[in-house]
C-alpha cells in the first residue's frame, strides 16, 4: 500500500474495526480539545482526557463537546498529568498519546521513566509525513525534530522506527533513501559513508522489512527521470517512501522548505516507544493537528497488529 494523500489516511482510519483510544496529556486546552472533537465526531478516536478536570469540563461546555465523566482524569500538576497519561497506555486503557498544554520534555520524561514509562530503551524519533502538491504520494522525511546529530547506530534506529511506522500504516516494504548531495561514496563526506553503511546493513539483514539505498541525492530519490538521466540504478531510484536526513538541521530545513515554500501539508508522531505520541503545537494548523491525531491512532492500531 502507498498513500497518495492524507485523505487516504483518514479513510483507512475510518475502516478500523475498533476505534482507537487516545489519551490526552494536559487536555485543558481549547485548541487541543477542538482537534480532538473533530476526530471524535468523525468516529476516528475515543478520547481519554487527563489534566485539570474542572477546566477541561469548562472548555468542553464552551465548544459543545461531551466526554463521559469516567474518561476524564483529574491531574492539575503537569508532571502528574504526563505520568497518568502514560499509565493509561501502560495499563491498556489507551492506545496512543496526544500532547496537550505541556512542554514536550515533561511528557517524554514520563514516557522514558524506567519504572513506570513506556519507553523501549532505544532511540525515539519524529515520524513525519508530507503531502506535497503535485506529487504522487506521501513522503516521510526524518528526523527533523528529535535526534540532533545522529550517529550511524542512531540513524539505523531512526530508519527502524520510521519503517515500523510505515508498516503500521500498511506499507509492506517501504523504500528508504539515505540522503547526501551525491550518489557516490566520498571519504570527505561522512554522510555518504553512513549512507553506504546503512545500505550494507540492510543487505546483510540487519535492517529489516525495507529496502535501503544510500548515499542518494534528493532528486534521484524522488524523480525517476532524473535518476535515469544520471544513470543511477537502484530499486529505490525515483520511488523512495522515506528520506533520511543527515542531521536535525537538514531534516528541519527540508521539512520547512516543503511546508513553507512548496505548501506541503505535514503530520507527525514520535515513534520508538510502546505507542505513537502525537506532538502538535499551538502554532500548528487545525488540519495538521487533526491529521496527526488520526495518524497516531492508525499507527497505534497497526503496531498492535504487527506485534500479534
Amino acid at each position: 500500500m502507498v498513500y497518495k494523500n492524507f485523505q487516504e489516511i483518514v479513510d483507512a482510519a475510518k475502516s478500523l474495526t475498533e476505534t482507537p483510544r487516545i489519551a490526552v496529556a494536559a487536555a485543558n486546552d481549547d485548541h487541543t480539545l477542538g482537534a480532538i472533537k473533530e476526530a471524535t465526531l468523525q468516529g476516528l478516536v475515543k478520547p481519554v482526557l487527563v489534566g485539570d478536570k474542572e477546566l477541561i469540563k469548562k472548555i468542553l461546555k464552551e465548544i459543545d463537546f461531551e466526554v463521559p465523566d469516567e474518561d476524564i482524569y483529574n491531574a492539575v500538576e503537569l508532571s502528574d498529568a504526563a505520568f497518568k497519561t502514560v499509565e493509561l497506555v501502560r495499563t491498556g486503557k489507551a492506545d496512543c498519546i496526544l500532547k496537550g498544554k505541556l512542554d514536550t520534555g515533561i511528557i517524554l520524561k514520563a514516557v522514558v521513566n524506567k519504572e513506570t514509562g513506556i519507553g523501549l530503551g532505544g532511540v525515539m524519533s519524529h515520524f513525519t509525513l508530507f503531502e506535497i502538491p503535485g506529487f504522487d504520494r506521501l513522503i516521510a522525511a526524518v528526523d527533523g525534530g528529535m535526534v540532533t546529530y545522529p550517529t550511524l547506530e542512531q540513524k539505523k534506529a531512526i530508519i527502524e522506527n520510521t519503517v515500523l511506522g510505515m508498516r503500521a500504516l500498511g506499507y509492506e516494504e517501504p523504500k528508504v533513501g539515505v540522503l547526501a548531495c551525491i550518489e557516490k561514496i566520498n571519504p570527505k563526506m561522512p554522510e555518504t559513508l553512513d549512507g553506504d553503511a546503512l545500505k550494507q546493513m540492510n543487505l546483510r539483514g540487519e535492517i529489516k522489512h525495507c529496502i535501503v539505498e544510500g548515499p542518494i541525492s534528493y532528486d534521484c530519490a524522488l524523480v525517476p527521470e532524473i535518476a535515469e538521466f544520471k544513470g543511477f540504478k537502484s530499486p529505490c531510484a525515483g520511488c523512495c517512501d522515506i528520506l533520511i536526513a543527515p542531521n536535525i538541521q537538514a531534516g528541519n530545513i527540508l521539512g520547512k522548505a516543503l511546508t513553507i515554500t512548496a505548501h506541503a501539508k505535514m503530520a507527525g508522531v514520535i515513534v520508538g516507544a510502546k505507542c505513537p505520541i502525537a506532538m502538535v503545537s499551538r502554532g500548528s494548523s487545525a488540519e495538521e493537528k487533526f491529521i496527526s491525531i488520526v495518524m497516531a491512532a492508525l499507527v497505534a492500531k497497526g503496531m498492535q497488529k504487527l506485534a500479534d
